[in-house]
């Protein structure tokens, strides 16, 4: 019986170019998908993004969206009291009003440093929270159920105003729920709302209080009155640190898109 004959391919075979043709055109498949991927994640955060900030556009003066003011405000107190307190100070109480008004009743410490906290130390919570949400390293739930957990503390040891306390206690315990009742996902939408509202609103509000409303007995007023720099100078500048951070959240993240 005759073995079976195997034939070698040389090197030089003619079915050589046909290999390295087809290898060619699987990475070319490969780059054109991986291509396809990323245009296709960074339209959908294009889309994602116009689509949260015309709806808070629409709802900015509904009760959807109040909430998530009034917090925005009390990171706004509370940045002032971790000014205070690392500064040297101490903290009297904190007040938050229906209007979407506060205040954080602070003694001792840097004035200066305590007044530039307000407007920035929300502006950089928001972006701090909106790059926890935007982590696959980072258990939204857990950031969500601390977020509620502070709230609640804070309030209760610090919040001195009948709505101030409802509203902490409240918000706290909602945030506490949803991250023990509810998945990744809902957890991280709850974040990456919680941040850029937070960013965004605070360049509405330092242009409400400061650039459109100059006289009123704002955070850049007594700057004015410790530094003799203008109200509208700090206002300015603040606004522009503002609009940058944000800028620099949302180039980061349609990159990573």
């Amino acid at each position: 019986m005759k073995g079976t004959q195997l034939a070698a391919i040389e090197p030089n075979s003619h079915l050589q170019p046909y290999g390295v043709q087809g290898y060619l055109s699987i990475r070319v498949l490969q780059r054109q998908a991986r291509m396809t991927e990323s245009s296709g994640g960074k339209l959908r955060f294009i889309l994602g993004f116009a689509a949260f900030f015309a709806a808070l556009w629409f709802l900015w003066d509904t009760s959807i969206v109040y909430p998530l003011k009034i917090f925005v405000v009390l990171l706004h107190e509370i940045s002032h009291a971790i000014a205070s307190v690392a500064t040297g100070g101490g903290i009297e109480k904190i007040t938050l009003e229906p209007a979407q008004g506060g205040a954080c009743h602070c003694f001792g410490g840097n004035a200066f440093i305590t007044l530039t906290a307000g407007y920035l130390g929300s502006l950089l919570w928001g972006a701090a929270m909106f790059s926890a949400a935007r982590s696959d390293k980072v258990k939204t739930n857990w950031v969500n159920g601390f977020i509620g957990a502070m709230v609640m503390i804070l309030t209760i040891f610090f919040v001195r105003t009948g709505f101030g306390v409802i509203f902490g206690i409240a918000f706290g315990l909602t945030m506490i729920v949803v991250s023990k009742q509810m998945g990744p996902a809902v957890n991280r939408g709850l974040l990456l709302t919680l941040g850029l509202t937070s960013a965004l609103y605070a360049i509405l509000d330092i242009k409400s209080d400061v650039i459109d409303r100059p006289n009123i007995q704002s955070d850049a007023a007594m700057l004015a009155e410790i530094t003799h720099v203008p109200t509208m100078v700090w206002g300015v500048l603040w606004i522009t640190i503002a609009v940058a951070v944000c800028t620099w959240l949302m180039k980061r993240a349609y990159e990573d898109a």
